[in-house]
């Protein structure tokens, strides 16, 4: 799968994507976003509040129960504002 980064979740991982097979037993975009934030370091500080991180798989917004699978894009980003 490949990961990306955007805003302020990009500076504070300190990588702007990556790439890496779905870890074993997780499902979905919580889960996903859990076993980032146990690799501890800046994972763990970008993404301590689940809430303020949207995510979008495959260039689609999507919930945290949204199912992922090998292979798919999930990029992780600030909530966007309007202005």
């Amino acid at each position: 799968m490949k990961l990306l980064y955007f805003a302020w979740v990009r500076a504070r991982i300190g990588i702007a994507e990556e790439e890496l097979p779905l870890p074993p037993g997780i499902r979905d975009v919580a889960g996903l976003v859990a076993w980032l934030r146990r690799r501890g370091g800046n994972y763990a500080e970008a993404l301590k509040d689940p809430k303020s991180v949207r995510v979008a798989v495959n260039q689609e917004y999507v919930g945290q129960d949204h199912p992922v699978r090998e292979g798919d894009e999930v990029a992780l980003f600030p909530p966007v504002t309007g202005g």
